[in-house]
C-alpha cells in the first residue's frame, strides 16, 4: 500500500456548483461526479489502496428537491450496474453502507445485487455511503448492543457493532469544494483520520489532485496523542 495508506474516504462536494458556474442543471454535475468517482477509484486500487469510501447521500440529502434525490438514486444504480462486469473483472468488491433498507425497493434491490455479484473480488474494497450519518450509524450501532444484552461497553464494543467492523478507520479522509467540516461522515471512525481539504469542485478533482492529496499525507506525522521517539515533543 501506498504511505502505509490502508483506507481513503471521500467527501464528493460541489456537484451541484460545478453544474451551476456551468449554466447547467444539478443532475450533469452528479453524472460528471459520477463518472470522477470511477476514475479515483482506479486510481486508488492502481496503488494498492485497500478500501476506499465514497459519501455519496447522505441522511440530511432527503431535503433537497425530490426530482434531485429521485435522479442521485436513479445514478446509483443505472452507473453501477452497467459496470458490475468490469468490477468483477477488476476484482473490485462494491459495499453500500448506511440505511439501505429506508430506500426506494429498486435502489435496495440494486444494491443487493452489485453486493452478492460482486462479493468474492478481493483487490479492493469500495464502500459507497448511502442514506449514511454518522449520528445514526451510532444509534444503530447503540441498539444493536442494547438488543445483545451488553452491560458492559468499551470503545470495542461500539467499534464491533458499527456497519462495517471489518474495515479499518480511514487514514486520510479528503473533502472537496473547499468545505471544512466531517458533515456527519463517519465521526467514530475518523477521530484520528487525517484530514485534506481542497477548494476543487468533486466534477474536477482528477487522479494528480488525489495524488497531491496523498503526498501531503505522507508528509504529516500521525502520532495518535503521543510524542516523537526524539525531543519533547508536546503537539
Amino acid at each position: 500500500m501506498r504511505n502505509g495508506l490502508q483506507h481513503v474516504a471521500f467527501i464528493m462536494d460541489g456537484n451541484g456548483r460545478w453544474a451551476k458556474k456551468r449554466g447547467l442543471d444539478r443532475t450533469e454535475g452528479h453524472k460528471k461526479g459520477a463518472q470522477v468517482a470511477e476514475r479515483i477509484a482506479k486510481k486508488a486500487k492502481k496503488e494498492n489502496i485497500r478500501y476506499i469510501t465514497l459519501y455519496a447521500f447522505s441522511t440530511e440529502n432527503w431535503k433537497r428537491p425530490r426530482e434531485e434525490i429521485d435522479f442521485l438514486l436513479q445514478l446509483v444504480v443505472t452507473y453501477l450496474e452497467s459496470r458490475i462486469e468490469e468490477m468483477i473483472s477488476e476484482d473490485v468488491r462494491l459495499r453500500f453502507m448506511g440505511r439501505i433498507e429506508e430506500l426506494p425497493l429498486k435502489t435496495r434491490e440494486a444494491c443487493k445485487k452489485i453486493e452478492s455479484k460482486t462479493n468474492n473480488c478481493g483487490k479492493i474494497d469500495v464502500i459507497v455511503a448511502l442514506n449514511y450519518g454518522a449520528k445514526t450509524e451510532l444509534v444503530d450501532a447503540f441498539k444493536k448492543i442494547i438488543r445483545a444484552g451488553f452491560t458492559d461497553i468499551e470503545e470495542e464494543t461500539i467499534s464491533d457493532h458499527l456497519y462495517f467492523p471489518d474495515v479499518p478507520d480511514p487514514d486520510l479522509v479528503i473533502r472537496t469544494s473547499g468545505e471544512k467540516r466531517l458533515s456527519n461522515f463517519m465521526l467514530w471512525q475518523c477521530s484520528y483520520s487525517e484530514l485534506y481539504f481542497t477548494d476543487i469542485l468533486w466534477p474536477d478533482f482528477d487522479e494528480k489532485d488525489f495524488e497531491d492529496a496523498v503526498e501531503e499525507y505522507s508528509r504529516r506525522k500521525r502520532r495518535f496523542g503521543s510524542v516523537d521517539n526524539q525531543g519533547m515533543n508536546y503537539e
